[in-house]
């Protein structure tokens, strides 16, 4: 009997290992838009409303998270765009997608059971936003979101456990070191325009 099994050649080889790289790429500048679009609203937002409630005495300083509203809008556009540009969605887009997704909607849920009046939201918005970072990281093999998902995890604590200034603080915090910071480097890294690996 003869043998019917092909023996692939080199070229064949490198074209499923290409393909197999390719499908796990993420775009850098999506992922980067989104980092700094949310990393400087939630900052300012986060901000201002410590700054409000602790210095102008305003009670209803958690009104300024209403800008976030605009924000879902702009993300979404973006997102939305972005996709009908891209003709393959790759495993590793699809999962960076649904994690964040997963966490926008773990977030409404939480913002219906545990009101922003209240205040002490931060501590589990920390906790929420730190699995999608990690998540993300690991897609893109980035090791300053990853770190960032850590700073989140670390600063929830200091939410709960800090005082009011020091808590207050928090947030803002968390979104220099886990959302900015690795904004500005994917965005620096963007020029390639995908990551994988580096």
């Amino acid at each position: 009997m003869e043998n019917e099994e092909k023996l692939m050649t080199g070229e064949e080889g490198f074209r499923v290992i290409a393909e197999m790289i390719y499908k796990t790429r993420v775009s850098v500048t999506q992922a980067s838009f989104h980092l700094l679009l949310w990393g400087w609203l939630v900052f300012a937002c986060s901000l201002l409303e410590f700054l409000l409630r602790k210095y102008a005495g305003w009670a209803e300083s958690w009104q300024v998270w209403y800008a976030v509203i605009a924000g879902v809008i702009v993300s979404f556009a973006y997102g939305f765009a972005k996709g009908k540009k891209e003709r393959i969605f790759t495993y590793g887009t699809k999962i960076y997608v649904w994690s964040w997704v997963a966490f926008l909607l773990a977030l409404v849920i939480l913002f219906i059971v545990f009101p922003l009046e209240t205040g002490e939201v931060s501590t589990y918005v920390l906790l929420m936003a730190g699995i999608p970072l990690l998540i993300s990281g690991v897609v893109l093999n980035f090791r300053p979101m990853m770190l960032g998902a850590a700073a989140f995890w670390l600063l929830a604590l200091v939410a709960h456990f800090g005082g009011d200034t020091v808590s207050g603080l928090a947030m803002p915090t968390a979104m220099i070191i886990g959302y900015l910071i690795p904004g500005y480097i994917l965005r620096k890294r963007g020029s390639h325009d995908t990551i994988q690996g580096s």
